[in-house]
């Protein structure tokens, strides 16, 4: 019997790249198998490009993002690669990065596998750059759109970029997400695709009409040449351009989605489940009913933004921008005072230590505001430290009331009273943040009196290799 095809899904996160190999289940046309799984941390941060960017700048080595991509290549089977006939990738959402055209990558076929490796390519700016201050975002001119333009938004960098650095923009021609750079590389498209969840994580989008607001950019000097061509998600971008790793040359990639939506088609077995990522940042979302559409005028200040699904379909979502990038924080802080004190720890060992202590403290008084990063709809918020007492002050209270404080954060923006309302009777969650941490599923039982379902941290990238497995079926050999 003829071995089955293999499915490739690849999610490229914030702090780390996720791979998936995955083969149709036997007699079930939309089941699945997942084969094998890797995931690799990126460590891509960098410096900001631009000096005007200043200490509010988030920016990734896109080299590194690809060497961690290359990294969970190599990790996979070799045999299964070879029968992989279709590939779907996800990633980050918002964030820009800038090539040449032709000159975006080049292949290394020399070595041990084939891989790219990028070129004339600039940093990628991410969704958790916060360098476009509310003054700046004031002066942008108003989308036609329902959902608001933010920092870190792709055409709000563009436009700061145009203001502050506009020798930079010249020095490229193309512009996309992460993902979107990725699928373009992978199959030598001569201009880049960009889904309608990758537009409109970047503003100046209309998803009714599926187009970019060209006049009212235009009238602004926005260079829209960079605005990257829209295609269906789950439509085929087109072809591998080269063996990759074992991969056959000519083998079909997807368009890229977003890692939101990505996560929620893998995760949402009923229409009636929410799905909870908590990763470097949460994610809640909820499948709105068919015919759906949102209002047509962006409101800054709501706390819950519609973004596309698939056919159509819209999630309500409640995106925080404070989740396991907080913990994180908090390590990293322990970790400095104790260096501080002459004590040298890993972070690893903290983070583990910490959790620990809090799985153990069960309930505390002390009340911790996460929003170090504020929100999207409440941009100069801060976080906070309340209700301090000499009794609550051990790592355990301290972990515990800062995990509660994330769940919480969530909660006060998208309410277990709004899901009941919205028809959902059970909570599907994901993530890494939320997968490797106890304490944090203890806190999304309390907040959500629902039944709560925990699941993998690859589901991004097990979402993108499903869509494709289930929408392209017909995959030929080659």
């Amino acid at each position: 019997m003829a071995a089955r095809s293999v499915t490739l899904g690849i999610d490229l996160g914030t702090t780390s790249v996720k791979a998936a190999l995955l083969e149709a289940a036997p007699g079930d046309p939309s089941g699945f198998v997942v084969l094998a799984s890797c995931a690799r941390a990126a460590r891509a941060e960098a410096a900001a490009e631009s000096s005007a960017a200043g200490p509010q700048g988030r920016e990734q080595d896109v080299s590194r993002i690809i060497q961690a991509l290359n990294e969970c290549l190599a990790a996979l089977p070799r045999l299964q690669l070879q029968r992989v006939r279709g590939i779907g990738v996800s990633g980050q959402m918002h964030g820009v990065v800038f090539w040449k055209t032709s000159q975006g990558c080049e292949w290394m076929e020399g070595g041990a596998a084939p891989v790219f490796k990028p070129r004339a390519v600039s940093h990628l700016v991410t969704w958790q750059d916060g360098r476009c201050s509310s003054g700046f975002l004031a002066s942008l001119p108003q989308p036609e759109s329902h959902l608001s333009v933010a920092t870190g938004f792709g055409c709000a960098t563009i436009f700061w970029l145009l203001k502050n650095s506009p020798e930079f923009l010249k020095s490229y021609d193309a512009a996309g997400t992460i993902q979107d750079y990725v699928v373009a590389m992978l199959c030598g498209l001569p201009r880049p695709l960009m889904s309608d969840h990758n537009a409109a994580s970047w503003g100046y989008f209309n998803t009714q009409s599926q187009s970019w607001n060209l006049e009212i950019l235009k009238g602004s000097g926005f260079p829209v040449h960079l605005l990257p061509d829209i295609a269906e998600p789950g439509s085929v971008a087109g072809r591998t351009s080269h063996v990759w790793f074992e991969i056959p040359k000519g083998t079909q990639v997807g368009v890229a989605m977003g890692d939101l939506q990505t996560s929620v088609y893998s995760c949402m077995a009923q229409k009636t489940d929410a799905v909870l990522n908590i990763s470097t940042s949460v994610q809640l979302a909820a499948s709105m009913p068919s015919g759906f559409q949102p209002a047509q005028t962006p409101d800054p200040a709501a706390a819950i933004a519609y973004f596309p699904y698939f056919d159509r379909t819209y999630l309500g979502v409640a995106a925080s921008l404070n989740g396991g990038n907080v913990l994180a924080t908090f390590v990293h802080m322990l970790v400095r005072w104790m260096a501080d004190l002459g004590l040298e720890v890993e972070e690893s060992t903290v983070y583990s230590h910490m959790i620990q202590a809090a799985v153990q403290q069960r309930d505390t008084c002390l009340t911790i505001t996460p929003t170090v990063l504020g929100e999207r709809h409440l941009p100069d918020q801060l976080a906070s430290v309340t209700r301090i007492s000499p009794s609550d002050l051990s790592l355990g209270h301290v972990t515990r009331a800062l995990c509660r404080g994330i769940v919480e954060n969530l909660h006060s923006m998208l309410p277990f009273q709004q899901l009941k309302e919205w028809g959902v009777e059970r909570v599907m969650g994901s993530g890494s943040a939320l997968s490797r941490n106890e304490v944090l599923k203890q806190e999304v039982q309390r907040a959500f009196p629902l039944p709560v379902s925990f699941g993998q941290d690859v589901d991004a990238a097990v979402g993108a290799a499903v869509i494709m497995l289930q929408r392209n079926l017909n995959w030929k050999e080659t």
